[in-house]
């Protein structure tokens, strides 16, 4: 398999906004069911446990990385179903996530929106987001979830150069 990188940086004044999204033919609801509900987001991300509200912190285990480490994540905003905003802090720093949902004629399309700071290291960070957008595809779809590799270094290069034009 080799995934074509679907990836676009926008600057904002804040820093750069590295935007990725896929379509699905379903319902809103349905596909805010499998970012939101823990067995579900188990299946292409990892499980999550704790009290899900705006303001709260939950605890995510990134079941596709290394040591499958757990994680704290915050609930900055939930708008059933079309917006979720996340925010987690690990050795990188903070990142900032959001996640919006619009559905058009039977078909939703999933927008990832990660808020950078610094474009430092989007090389490695972009690669990251299309596996597992595909990963949430293969999920919903009953397939074999890809291969890392087949992201990365191969993507490198692409989520390098946005950063450069």
């Amino acid at each position: 398999m080799s995934p074509t990188p679907t990836g676009r940086l926008f600057r904002t004044g804040t820093g750069s906004d590295l935007v990725l999204s896929r379509t699905f033919r379903a319902p809103a609801k349905d596909v805010w069911a499998s970012i939101t509900e823990s067995d579900r987001t188990a299946l292409w991300f990892g499980p999550w446990e704790g009290e899900a509200a705006p303001g709260r912190t939950i605890k995510v285990q990134m079941a596709f990385e290394e040591q499958t480490p757990w994680c704290e994540m915050r609930i900055d905003a939930c708008d059933p179903p079309r917006r979720l905003a996340l925010s987690t802090t690990d050795e990188s720093g903070t990142w900032r996530l959001e996640l919006s949902l619009l559905e058009t004629d039977g078909s939703t399309e999933l927008r990832l929106v990660h808020h950078l700071v610094s474009e430092e290291g989007i090389g490695e960070i972009g690669p990251g987001w299309e596996y597992y957008l595909d990963m949430l595809v293969a999920a919903r779809e009953g397939s074999p979830g890809p291969d890392f590799t087949d992201y990365h270094p191969s993507m490198k290069g692409y989520f390098d150069e946005l950063s450069t034009s």
